[in-house]
């Protein structure tokens, strides 16, 4: 246990900061960005001296990084040569059963007689617009091709039913295909009401279409230097895949086995070498921090606090951490403060530092109020003032 968290401290740049995001983005294998937020404050843990015109220009004027739809059906920030290899790893996967479903959707509620032909039409029409726009957003995009304005219902009968533009549906599709990617976004860096623009105008070149079980070979190796040793519970939870496709990417890759807390584990090819204990250190880490979210078996460094600090689906709230594990959360209250509490007893020097990490991104966030997408209950109780 001792060894995974000297690991983690310094391979996620916990412990010693990133000079740049993007060295913070590679050496993470991505920066969670489900939430539009989340990559901003993680970045900030990690990369000395962070702002957020940093990772501004990063993504939308030097663009040697990239947000895209990844592992698990979940927003990365990935350098573009990375965002390639998940583009054929793990994206283009989720393609043929999303096509799938929006073609039944299309025929079933009365949209088109013909769905395939719609289909085809809507979404060259719409790659036509992005093209002479370079970028657009869902709404700008309705008003050039009308059919994109269609509603479409679901969970009849549920308490959860509505319905959702087919715009977010063929917007999706071409964001599996690898054929667009987001741009910047209307609004502040919290904003997640999005450009989009095509792949190919937006980076240069679209995708090269790598072979797929090759790049997951090399993903996972990617992974495993960054998060290794790892389950195979883990392996194909952050991935998504299916165990045969996890057993088929960790030979590709050549990990190597390990014991693990006495059982088995993987690690990546040669990476025994015990890694030095980096000098104690503290983080305020975002809601879905990649980080957090990396490991599905996460008793080393999270303990028993998951109910506190996890929503029922398993998304993670905001952490504070002390020396590789979780000791508690932070959460904002209305006026912009940052309030922690600590779910164990710390001696008063770690408490102290944690008291002055937060004022620290008290002091960066210089007022703005980031509330998660997903809600826990201690950043709730702490929002409300109560914590």
């Amino acid at each position: 246990m001792a060894e995974r968290r000297a690991r983690l401290a310094a391979r996620h740049h916990l412990a010693v900061p990133a000079g740049t995001v993007e060295q913070a983005s590679a050496a993470l294998v991505g920066l969670h960005s489900s939430d539009p937020a989340s990559v901003y404050l993680a970045a900030r843990a990690r990369v000395c001296g962070f702002r957020v015109a940093h990772l501004e220009a990063a993504l939308y004027e030097a663009r040697g990084l990239v947000r895209v739809l990844g592992m698990r059906r979940t927003m990365f920030v990935l350098p573009c040569d990375l965002a390639a290899v998940v583009d054929a790893a793990c994206t283009r996967a989720l393609a043929p059963a999303e096509r799938r479903r929006l073609l039944r959707l299309l025929g079933d509620q009365g949209i088109t007689a013909d769905p395939e032909a719609w289909l085809r039409e809507v979404q060259e029409r719409t790659l036509a617009a992005l093209a002479a726009r370079g970028a657009a957003t869902a709404k700008e995009l309705s008003a050039e091709v009308p059919e994109l304005t269609a509603k479409l219902s679901f969970g009849a009968g549920r308490s959860w039913a509505g319905t959702v533009g087919v715009s977010t549906r063929v917007l999706f599709l071409l964001a599996s295909e690898g054929r667009i990617v987001r741009a910047r976004p209307r609004g502040t860096w919290i904003s997640s009401q999005y450009r989009w623009a095509s792949t190919a105008h937006w980076l240069g070149a679209a995708f090269p279409g790598l072979e797929p079980a090759a790049a997951r070979g090399q993903l996972l190796h990617r992974w495993l230097t960054a998060f290794g040793p790892v389950t195979m519970t883990d392996v194909t939870w952050w991935s998504g895949w299916s165990v045969r496709r996890a057993r088929d990417a960790l030979a590709a890759c050549g990990a190597e086995p390990v014991e693990l807390d006495g059982g088995p584990g993987f690690v990546a090819c040669g990476d025994h070498e015990p890694v030095p204990s980096a000098a104690s250190w503290v983080a305020l880490l975002p809601s879905l921090d990649s980080t957090v979210m990396g490991w599905k078996e996460r008793a080393w460094y999270l303990g028993d606090h998951g109910g506190q600090l996890f929503d029922r689906n398993g998304n993670a709230g905001p952490t504070v951490w002390l020396d590789g594990r979780v000791v508690g959360g932070w959460g904002q209250r209305r006026d912009g403060s940052v309030a922690v509490e600590l779910l164990e007893p710390l001696a008063a020097p770690a408490r102290d530092r944690i008291a002055a990490e937060a004022a620290r991104l008290q002091e960066w966030l210089v007022g703005t109020v980031v509330r998660p997408r997903f809600r826990t209950p201690l950043e709730r109780r702490l929002a409300s003032g109560h914590g």
